[in-house]
């Protein structure tokens, strides 16, 4: 067994994608500045990753995504102007988002997937063990750990790359990378055989999904590279991971939390729902909205 000493202390969030499911919207802003209430998705994700004891965060973008970077930037004139007309609650929520993590960002030149996205981020890492956190999935956890946290927790308990998972409707595992599980470790640990990308319902070696959440070694930076066109032709994060169980063993991790598919404009919406019902200032407001269209 491969011992890993080294902390996990540094994150990559892959944000290069066009977000093409929310066309017009995203033709000007990214997908991931998209607000869920009055706070941008990404920063939700960011805020998951701080809480699980991240220190160093890299964004990966395309040059088309500058507002991500200016939003974790601070805002002198902004402050100026808050600090001038006496908001002091939004003066220290702005510095606050500039203050929460030592934040990076690099471009993908080119869209060639995610496992070529994550590649980007190679000298970042250097030669300690990541996270990846994909900006499509929220994870709500409000009487636990975050889920990137548990993932931390499960790589040095198992001294292995862990994969968040959660079982899906058997009807919905095309939509997924699917685990092909060795053994049970624990109520919620799996070693892990292999993985599918997407399978056919009646292919999927079980339901057991890979959620947007990462724990790996820099070895697959050494995989990514050499790593041949999956499906859509692109470089396929998955298809690495896979490549990896010849080098080292594999763990998918049942996270807790309530996952909100942010990339899909029902779960966007649903998610709209549950955070505004989740804050006292909003909770009365949003029921009587829901009742006043239930009526109609």
């Amino acid at each position: 067994m491969i011992k890993f000493m080294k902390q996990v202390k540094k994150a990559i969030i892959p944000a290069a994608g066009f977000g093409t499911r929310f066309l017009p919207a995203t033709k000007a802003i990214p997908k991931e500045m998209l607000p869920i209430v009055d706070k941008p998705t990404i920063q939700y994700i960011i805020e998951e990753a701080v809480a699980s004891g991240i220190e160093e965060i890299l964004i990966i973008t395309n040059a088309h995504k500058a507002s991500i970077e200016n939003h974790f930037d601070q805002s002198f004139e902004l402050e100026k102007r808050l600090e001038a007309s006496g908001s002091q609650e939004q003066l220290q929520m702005v510095r606050e988002i500039s203050q929460m993590a030592n934040i990076y960002s690099v471009r993908q030149k080119n869209p060639r997937g995610l496992g070529h996205a994550v590649l980007c981020a190679k000298t970042f890492v250097g030669d300690e063990p990541f996270a990846i956190l994909l900006g499509d999935d929220i994870v709500v956890n409000p009487n636990g750990k975050p889920a990137t946290k548990q993932l931390i927790d499960a790589f040095h308990t198992n001294q292995s790359s862990v994969v968040g998972v959660q079982r899906v409707e058997p009807a919905a595992v095309s939509k997924y990378g699917i685990i092909d599980p060795k053994e049970t470790l624990s109520e919620r640990c799996f070693a892990v055989k292999g993985f599918v990308e997407k399978p056919k319902q009646e292919e999927a070696p079980s339901d057991i999904a890979i959620l947007g959440r990462y724990i790996l070694t820099p070895k697959i930076f050494e995989l990514l590279e050499t790593q041949e066109p999956g499906s859509g032709n692109e470089i396929q994060l998955t298809d690495a991971i896979n490549r990896l169980l010849a080098y080292e063993n594999v763990c998918a991790y049942d996270f807790e939390g309530k996952r909100y598919d942010v990339g899909d404009k029902r779960g966007f919406l649903k998610a709209q729902i549950d955070f505004a019902l989740a804050r006292e200032d909003l909770r009365d407001d949003m029921i009587q909205i829901i009742k006043e269209q239930s009526i109609q």
